[in-house]
């Protein structure tokens, strides 16, 4: 594992990426590793030889005692560029990432070649944090987890991801108090807001419009005002857009930073990411099958629903996996499409994505209100998929 050594903390870092591409360096919120970014990454590679690191106090890195400053974490992340052969580089942030980043093109304009403010502010509220730091010096991170938690992620997004939501909270109690601490109290004594006008690179400013720690009225508007020719996006995610908006937030960053990236190579990132989907939901056996059986007259149809149903719609935060495969029985039933019920049915079924009872229950409410002989047909239809998968 790479580790770079400053003011007696090793910091741990990892390069992604080809050699020949432009350098993203990506930094993380309080209380995350570098995993943050990880379903980001499919879509940025493409376009971005990628540093990730571990802010001092968190994930692999050091956690040494008492206050951190946004300087010496932004000194960090110098030293860590130094290690990994990289001189300049765009830089992305999330929250304290994004704080830290502000810091890093004040103090060295010359390391930074763009900036990307993610869900992150130029001032916080001080007594605020200076009561978060006390309670997790006292009881360690757990003190404050629920809070932090309501903060990090929209409900509706921890409702739909729950696996998600519970590997957050356990990464944010497992790690060291005075690492939580340290990094708090850098975040309770930032001075950024009044030296903003001096920023010289691009800047494009990411709020969530979801996001209930730093929303744009009072943290992302004060960025866009102060900043100079700072550009606005907003996304439909809470504070930790890297987990809520992968896909969107990435876009976002390549339509910024490399604003003349081949669209023939950001549909293929599209494409490549809806394909996860789709074999998640449906198996690789059947996935394989179908992309086998692409002619010249249906590849570009293939193409079209792998990156807009099966990226744009099954990786939308909002509804977890069972629900949107309940939904596809529920609308195939009632629209007569046996060939897709069947193929979902058997998903399902077979991939622990509901049961035989759920399966009961949608077919009797949508004999209900798509009328009975749809849920006449549909019952026998899922019955003979059920008799097929018990013959194996």
């Amino acid at each position: 594992m790479p580790f770079a050594t400053r003011s007696g903390a090793r910091i741990y870092w990892k390069l992604e990426g080809a050699d020949d591409k432009p350098a993203l360096v990506l930094l993380n919120s309080i209380g995350t590793d570098l995993g943050l970014w990880d379903a980001a990454m499919l879509a940025l590679l493409p376009s971005f030889r990628v540093l990730r690191l571990d802010t001092r106090g968190h994930g692999a890195s050091d956690a040494p005692g008492g206050d951190y400053t946004l300087a010496q974490m932004a000194g960090d992340v110098a030293a860590v560029m130094d290690a990994a052969g990289i001189e300049r580089a765009a830089v992305a942030g999330v929250s304290l990432g994004g704080m830290i980043a502000m810091e890093l093109a004040l103090s060295r304009p010359e390391r930074v070649s763009a900036l990307a403010l993610i869900c992150t502010s130029a001032t916080m509220d001080r007594a605020a944090w200076q009561d978060r730091v006390d309670k997790v010096r006292a009881g360690g991170t757990a003190a404050i987890a629920d809070l932090a938690m309501q903060r990090f992620l929209s409900p509706a997004f921890a409702a739909g991801q729950p696996a998600v939501a519970e590997s957050v909270r356990r990464g944010l109690v497992a790690m060291a108090r005075e690492g939580y601490a340290g990094a708090g109290a850098a975040i309770r004594d930032m001075d950024l807001i009044d030296r903003l006008p001096g920023l010289a690179c691009p800047t494009l400013v990411v709020v969530g419009e979801r996001d209930a720690s730093t929303p744009f009225t009072g943290h992302g508007e004060n960025l866009v005002a102060t900043i100079p020719g700072a550009k606005l996006e907003r996304l439909d995610c809470g504070h930790l857009a890297p987990l809520e908006a992968p896909a969107a937030l990435a876009g976002s960053l390549r339509a910024f930073l490399s604003p003349g990236a081949d669209v023939a190579d950001a549909a293929e990132t599209l494409f490549e990411a809806g394909l996860k989907n789709r074999r998640r939901v449906l198996g690789d056996a059947w996935v394989d099958r179908s992309l086998a059986n692409r002619t010249s007259f249906n590849a570009e149809f293939q193409a079209m629903i792998t990156r807009i149903a099966w990226q744009e719609i099954w990786s939308r935060p909002g509804l977890d996996d069972r629900t949107r495969r309940l939904l596809v029985l529920a609308i195939t039933a009632s629209l007569g499409r046996w060939e897709e019920f069947r193929l979902h049915v058997r998903a399902g079924l077979t991939r622990g994505g509901f049961t035989a009872d759920d399966l009961k229950e949608v077919l009797m409410q949508t004999a209900i209100y798509a009328g009975v002989p749809a849920g006449n047909t549909a019952f026998a239809e899922a019955a003979a998929v059920m008799k097929e998968i018990e013959a194996g």
